[in-house]
C-alpha cells in the first residue's frame, strides 16, 4: 500500500488503517471521527450499525458501496450516508489505496476497531471473536464482503 502515514496513534487491522480523531469522549458520546486507509480491494464483510448512523468522505481514491442492494461508485469529494439499520458494505476500487473519514453518531464504534488491531483476528477465521466483539458494538455481520464478480452482494 502507499505510505499514507496517519501519524501517532493509528491502529493496523486486516491492511487498514485506523485513527480515531475525535473520540466519543471528546463529543459527550454525540459523534466519533475515525481517518481510515484501507488498501485496494479490501472492505468489510456487509453489516448492520444497528444503533448508528454512519457517514464516509472520500478523501483519496475510489470506494464502490452497496447500501440496501444499491451499488454505487464514490471518489474523492463526495461523501455517503447510511442510516442505521440499513444493510451495507464497501469495498476500494482501483489500484490506489483510499483515505476516507468515517463518522458515526452517536460514537462508540471507533472501540471496535481497536479491538481488532489489538486481536489481529482474520476473516473468516476469527469470525467467532469478531462477531463478539461487533455484539458489543452493536453491529451484526449478515453476509460476504463486496466482491467485483458478484452482481450482487453475498449472491
Amino acid at each position: 500500500m502507499k505510505d499514507i502515514s496517519l501519524g501517532p496513534g493509528a491502529v493496523e487491522w486486516l491492511g487498514t488503517h485506523y485513527r480515531t480523531t475525535l473520540t466519543t469522549a471528546e463529543t459527550g458520546g454525540a459523534m466519533s471521527i475515525t481517518d481510515s486507509v484501507s488498501p485496494p480491494n479490501s472492505g468489510p464483510p456487509r453489516h448492520i450499525h444497528h444503533d448508528a448512523d454512519e457517514a464516509f468522505v472520500m478523501l483519496t481514491g475510489d470506494a464502490e458501496f452497496w447500501l440496501a442492494g444499491e451499488r454505487f461508485i464514490r471518489g474523492p469529494g463526495e461523501t455517503v450516508f447510511i442510516p442505521r439499520g440499513t444493510e451495507h458494505t464497501f469495498r476500494i476500487v482501483g489500484d490506489a489505496p483510499s483515505r476516507h473519514l468515517v463518522i458515526l453518531t452517536p460514537g462508540g464504534f471507533e472501540g471496535f476497531f481497536a479491538e481488532m488491531a489489538v486481536g489481529q483476528f482474520r476473516i473468516p477465521e476469527d469470525m467467532s471473536a469478531i462477531e463478539e466483539s461487533a455484539a458489543r458494538h452493536n453491529l451484526t455481520f449478515i453476509g460476504p464482503p463486496l466482491s467485483a464478480d458478484d452482481d450482487e452482494v453475498g449472491e
